[in-house]
């Protein structure tokens, strides 16, 4: 007999999100949700720490505003909205997001923004001069990624697959690179999945003088083409572009630097292995040395090489090797010209190292058995590097600094997601603090943590949910001796769930589990809940127990909980799952007969596994794009975690959906956008040929020319009317 045990969580916080009284409570309405917006909290944008590391700008009424960080004075106002008026307009552009020259008298705008893909986008840039009071474009047409000399005043930028450089003193431009071609050669920027998997889009780097640009050039032209259709015109059209599915062939990548002097472009020496991954660049604080991390195609393999920038010659500073896989982190930071930090999971967590420039470690920085979740950066005066860490909960986020004799001293001191944008001196950073309980607190902080005034406590937006019949969220852990890892320890999973607010133990109520759980990802956090935490309170007032829990394979738990799942991915997040189904089964006052599983992309994934191979527990499910195939889906994430399909057959195989769709026994709603650049509409076609090859009834719901996250216009109000009522017949 298997045993399970429920453990409510002690982690420093209660367990209430809201405590509010019930008089004349009313009950949440989707389109509060999603077409009104009712359930927003507020935020300050246009956030930005001046060079001199006294002040900072946030935007009010549309105009650019510099503050005083330490007594909070309104000190000049930069911009202001009502000047930024075109030549060729009578009406001002809108100010939504800016850069500055070092100078702090220039400054660049982009306006009419296109996106692209994730991270990618395009727009029409004006320079806003505050001397002159002048509003001029940055060039003809659109332009990607324009960014500042942080010497002088001249704008690097992207177009059409090159590299320009602008002198906004002179007027001239001058294009640095020729070779760019669509679906062929991208200069200055990355190729598809380097944007999705890696996370960035900028690929060109200024020196610390300014003297030079490193850039990346991908040659895609062996890389083969996807096409997604847009349906609307008589013949619908065809857009093409470059994926690399797993096992298949990637671009080749080249880094390059640019002299401004010269006019010469060098190639910095990478080896000669083609096949490999360049997923960052860093300058050093020396003008021509530029840092180059190379990892091996399977991604087990780092090497950081240090390159020297006027004639391309590189050296080895730091190399790891990892069984499992090395994680791509921005952490790399240079102290001085002869130290650096660079994190790593080689201990079991994701730690700090302090080594030289010849490659020796000099110590480890951070110690224990959490993880380090983000570097915030060297402050040089004190020396002294932030950081953020999940230290005292795989739940939480906290900021500390340790010195560079590895002692280490906790910053903030509210208990929840702690976040931090530091002032350029490090003497001040702007927090944002949440919590399962409160919306966003964002907060000026002198760098000891000490609060020095609150920009906005959302207590307004908080007052407002007290007319709302909200329920308590608790955060549990489940039990079971299922629940081993490699080493054969057994691990509690972390969860949380929410009740309905009239909830009587003596009645019997279906369950929803929310999942995503791919590798390193986190569902269970003690942090502010957005759009979807009130769909799930909607449904809980409407009877439905809704949970979530961080399966094994999920993040902030040490490298040997979050990799376990290599070569196999699906296969311990379906068991997990279909554990948690058992136990809440077995809870009176959970009809175990209707459990039911919601997932998106790699949640999509998991929840046609558990309905499918969990067919005794899961009565319903409702898969959101996802993958049904990993030999569908792109070669940098698939293979991380599975290795090459031709290495790994077995493991692609055992636990796609396609191949257990004859489990089907329970209610299954699909939904997929026909233009889903990154989950192609093809896992959701061959799953959809599979169920009717074994007969198997289900729902379908495509969104015509949606990509990934299925939005714009009425469509997520659509897309949750149609969970919602899938949910209601299936649950209720």
């Amino acid at each position: 007999m298997k045993i399970f045990k429920l453990v409510l969580l002690s982690i420093g916080f209660l367990f209430t999100v809201l405590s509010y009284g019930q008089e004349e409570s009313k009950n949440i309405k989707l389109e509060e949700i999603w077409k009104y917006y009712k359930f927003l909290p507020k935020d300050i944008t246009g956030m930005h720490s001046l060079n001199d590391g006294t002040h900072y700008t946030s935007l009010k009424n549309g105009s650019l505003v510099m503050y005083d960080y330490k007594n909070g004075d309104s000190i000049n106002t930069l911009i202001y909205a009502d000047k930024l008026v075109p030549e060729d307009s009578e009406k001002p552009i809108k100010l939504k997001s800016f850069s500055a020259n070092v100078d702090e008298n220039l400054y660049l705008i982009p306006t009419k923004t296109e996106k692209i893909y994730r991270h990618s986008s395009k727009s029409k840039f004006y320079i806003w001069d505050k001397t002159k009071e002048s509003l001029k474009l940055l060039s003809d047409g659109k332009q990607r990624l324009a960014d500042f000399s942080p010497t002088e005043n001249k704008v690097a930028f992207v177009r059409d697959n090159n590299i320009f450089i602008k002198d906004l003193n002179t007027g001239e431009e001058k294009q640095i690179t020729n070779d760019g071609k669509l679906n062929s050669i991208i200069n200055g920027t990355c190729d598809w999945v380097y944007e999705e998997e890696f996370g960035f889009t900028k690929g060109f780097y200024w020196s610390p003088e300014g003297t030079k640009i490193a850039f990346y050039r991908f040659d895609e032209s062996r890389v083969k083409e996807y096409s997604l259709t847009f349906y609307g015109d008589l013949y619908p059209e065809e857009y093409k572009y470059k994926y690399p599915k797993a096992g298949e062939d990637n671009s080749v990548v080249e880094i390059l630097v640019y002299d401004l002097k010269s006019g010469k472009t060098v190639k910095m020496d990478i080896g000669n292995e083609t096949d490999q991954y360049i997923p960052r660049i860093k300058w050093s604080n020396d003008d021509n040395l530029l840092a180059i991390e190379r990892l091996n195609r399977l991604q087990t393999h780092l090497d950081i090489l240090l390159s020297d920038a006027t004639n391309g010659s590189s050296k080895t500073i730091y190399t790891e090797d990892n069984k499992y896989y090395v994680d791509i982190t921005d952490d790399l930071t240079f102290i001085n010209n002869n130290e650096f930090i660079i994190s790593s999971e080689k201990s079991g967590f994701n730690h700090l190292y302090l080594y030289n420039i010849k490659g020796s470690l000099v110590r480890q920085l951070t110690s224990g058995e959490w993880d380090v979740t983000k570097v915030y950066g060297y402050d040089k005066s004190k020396k002294r590097v932030f950081y953020q860490c999940a230290k005292s909960s795989p739940l939480n986020r906290d900021i500390y600094y340790t010195t560079l004799k590895s002692k280490n001293v906790k910053v903030s001191s509210k208990t929840g997601t702690n976040t931090a944008e530091f002032s350029n001196n490090f003497k001040y950073y702007i927090g944002r603090f949440s919590s399962s309980e409160h919306a966003p607190i964002i907060s000026v902080n002198e760098s000891n943590g000490k609060i020095v005034r609150i920009l906005e406590d959302n207590e307004e937006f908080m007052a407002k949910l007290k007319s709302y019949n909200l329920s308590k969220k608790e955060f549990f852990t489940i039990e079971s001796p299922e629940f081993k890892l490699p080493d054969s320890s057994i691990v509690a999973l972390n969860a949380w769930r929410i009740l309905p607010p009239d909830f009587d133990e003596n009645k019997k109520y279906p369950v929803l589990l929310t999942i995503y759980g791919g590798p390193g990802s986190q569902e269970v956090t003690n942090s502010w809940g957005y759009f979807n935490y009130f769909w799930y309170q909607m449904l809980a007032e409407n009877g439905i127990i809704v949970m979530s829990v961080d399966n094994r394979g999920t993040g902030a738990r040490g490298e040997l909980f979050k990799k376990m799942t290599q070569k196999e991915l699906g296969k311990y997040e379906t068991l997990d799952y279909i554990e948690v189904a058992k136990y809440m089964g077995s809870l009176p006052y959970v009809n175990k007969n209707k459990i039911a599983i919601f997932g998106w992309s790699y949640g999509g994934f998991m929840a046609s596994n558990a309905l499918f191979q969990g067919a005794d527990y899961f009565n319903t499910a409702i898969a959101v794009a996802p993958v049904t195939n990993w030999r569908y889906y792109d070669n940098i994430y698939t293979e991380r975690f599975m290795v090459k399909p031709q290495d790994n057959e077995d493991g692609y195989d055992k636990n796609s959906p396609i191949n257990h769709v004859d489990k089907l026994k329970g209610n299954y709603l699909l939904i997929h956008g026909s233009a889903d650049d990154n989950v192609h509409f093809q896992n959701t076609m061959d799953l959809i040929t599979a169920l009717v090859a074994a007969d198997k009834q289900f729902d379908l719901m495509v969104y015509p020319n949606k990509n990934h996250s299925i939005y714009g216009g009425n469509t997520r109000y659509h897309l949750f009317h149609k969970m919602t009522n899938f949910l209601y017949e299936h649950l209720k």
